[in-house]
C-alpha cells in the first residue's frame, strides 16, 4: 500500500514540481508595474533588481486588460488601419506558396479609396522591407519573421505555422503603419493598394542595382575612427540584449521540449488506470477518477505549452531579429559619420589659410545629423514598443501559467485527490479481506 502511495504522489505531482520549478527559473526579466507609472518605468533586464515598494495590480487579468484598453484609445486618433488575415494554399506547376489578404482603411489623402484588399505573399513583404531600407536608410525597419525552416522538423503549410506567420506579417504592417514616416512612404502606398504588384518590382530592380553598388562602395571606403558615447552604448546594449533573448528562446525551447515529453507520459499513464479500473469492479469509480484526473492534468498541460510555442518563442525571435536591425542602420550611421570625418580631414589639409567647407563635406553633415536625430527617435519608439511588447507577453504567460493551476492542479486537489483517498480506502479493505496465505 505504501508503495502505491509513492509510486501515485510521485508520478502525478512532479507536473506540480516541474510547474514550480519552471515559475520560479524561467521568467529573466524583472518587471517594475507600479501602480500609476503606467508604461513610463523601464523593463530591467536580468541582474537587475526590482524597485522596492512596489504595490503589484489586484490582479493579472486586469492589468492586461488597461494596457489594450490604452491601445484601443489611442487607435481613435489613428487615420491608417490594415490588417493580415485569410491565408490561402496556391498549388502551381512549379512552387506551392501562401498569400495573405491585406485590408486596408484609411482617410489619408495618398489614398484614392478608403478601403483596398489585395493579397499578398511572403516574398511581398521581403519586397517592401528591403524597398523602406532603400528609401528610408536613417530608419529602423520591423523586422520580417524568417523565410526558411528546417524541412522535416516544421511543415510550412500547416495549419500552425500559417497562423503564427500571419501574426508575425500582421505585426510587421502595423509596426510600419504606426511609424510617423515609413507609413507615408510611396513604396508602402503601393504594396497596400497596388493590385499587380510585379509590374512595379520590376520598374525599381535596376535602380536597386546601382543604390547597392553605390552604398558598398561608400561603406567600403572610408573607416571609423571612434562611435560617440552615446552610440557606443547603444551598440552595446543591442549586443547584451541580442545575447540575453538567445539564452532565454533556447531555456524556453528546453522547457518546451521537456513538457512535450512528460505530455507523452501522461498520455501513456492515465489509460493504465482506466484498464485497472475495468479488471476491478469495486475499485472502478477511484480508478476511473484517478484516470479522469490524469487525462486534465494533460490537456492543461498541452495548452500550456501551445501557448509557449505560439506567443512566447515568436516575441523573442521578432525582438532578435529587431536588434539586428537596428545594429544594421547604426552600422550605416558609422558609415556617413567616417565618410564625414575623412572628407573633413582632407579639406583641413588643404594648404590655404581658410578653406572653405565644400558643399559635399556639408551635405555629408547634413546626413550625419539626420542618421543622429532618426536614430535616437526610433531607438526611443523601440524602447516603448519593447516594454509594453513584454509587460502584455509576461503578463499573459502569468495568466496562462494561473490558468493551467487552476486547471490541473485545483481539479486534482478536489476531485482527483478524494478519488485517490477513495482508491486507498478501498485498496486496504480489499487487502485485509483477502485470505491468509
Amino acid at each position: 500500500m505504501a508503495w502505491l502511495t509513492f509510486h501515485f504522489l510521485f508520478v502525478l505531482f512532479p507536473g506540480v514540481f516541474k510547474c514550480v520549478r519552471y515559475l520560479r527559473g524561467f521568467w529573466p526579466f524583472n518587471v517594475h508595474l507600479g501602480p500609476s507609472d503606467g508604461l513610463e518605468k523601464d523593463l530591467i533586464l536580468p541582474n537587475g533588481g526590482t524597485p522596492a515598494g512596489t504595490a503589484s495590480p489586484a490582479s493579472s487579468s486586469s492589468l492586461l486588460n488597461r494596457l489594450q484598453l490604452d491601445d484601443d484609445m489611442d487607435g481613435e486618433t489613428r487615420d491608417l488601419f490594415v490588417t493580415v488575415d485569410d491565408p490561402k494554399k496556391h498549388v502551381c506547376t512549379m512552387e506551392t506558396y501562401i498569400t495573405y489578404r491585406i485590408t486596408t482603411k484609411s482617410t489619408r489623402v495618398e489614398f484614392d479609396l478608403p478601403e483596398y484588399s489585395v493579397r499578398r505573399r511572403y516574398q511581398d513583404f521581403d519586397w517592401l522591407r528591403n524597398k523602406l531600407e532603400e528609401s528610408q536608410p536613417t530608419h529602423l525597419i520591423p523586422p520580417l519573421p524568417e523565410k526558411f525552416v528546417v524541412k522535416g522538423v516544421v511543415d510550412r503549410f500547416s495549419e500552425e505555422f500559417v497562423e503564427t506567420r500571419r501574426k508575425a506579417l500582421d505585426k510587421f504592417l502595423k509596426r510600419i503603419t504606426d511609424h510617423p514616416v515609413l507609413s507615408f512612404n510611396e513604396h508602402f502606398n503601393v504594396f497596400l493598394t497596388a493590385k499587380d504588384l510585379n509590374a512595379h518590382k520590376k520598374q525599381g530592380m535596376a535602380l536597386l542595382t546601382r543604390v547597392g553598388e553605390s552604398v558598398k562602395h561608400v561603406a567600403g571606403g572610408y573607416k571609423l575612427r571612434s562611435r560617440p558615447l552615446e552610440f557606443a552604448a547603444i551598440g552595446e546594449y543591442l549586443d547584451t540584449f541580442a545575447l540575453k533573448l538567445g539564452t532565454i528562446d533556447r531555456i524556453a525551447q528546453r522547457i518546451i521540449k521537456e513538457e512535450i515529453e512528460y505530455l507523452v507520459e501522461l498520455r501513456e499513464y492515465g489509460p493504465v488506470y482506466s484498464t485497472w479500473s475495468a479488471l476491478e469492479g469495486e475499485l472502478a469509480e477511484p480508478l476511473e477518477g484517478v484516470s479522469a484526473c490524469i487525462g486534465n492534468c494533460s490537456t492543461a498541460l498541452e495548452e500550456l505549452t501551445d501557448d509557449m510555442t505560439e506567443d512566447f518563442l515568436p516575441v523573442l525571435r521578432e525582438y532578435i531579429l529587431y536588434s539586428d536591425s537596428m545594429k544594421s542602420v547604426l552600422k550605416k550611421r558609422d558609415h556617413v559619420q567616417a565618410e564625414y570625418e575623412a572628407k573633413l580631414e582632407a579639406v583641413a589639409l588643404r594648404k590655404e589659410e581658410r578653406p572653405k567647407v565644400p558643399a559635399d563635406v556639408e551635405k555629408c553633415q547634413d546626413r550625419m545629423e539626420c542618421f543622429n536625430a532618426d536614430l535616437k527617435a526610433d531607438m526611443e519608439r523601440w524602447q516603448n514598443n519593447k516594454r509594453q511588447d513584454f509587460r502584455q507577453l509576461l503578463m499573459g504567460m502569468a495568466d496562462k501559467n494561473i490558468q493551467y493551476y487552476e486547471k490541473a492542479v485545483l481539479w486534482f486537489c478536489t476531485q482527483g485527490f478524494f478519488a485517490f483517498i477513495l482508491l486507498w480506502i478501498s485498496l486496504v479493505i480489499w487487502r485485509s479481506l483477502e485470505p491468509p496465505c
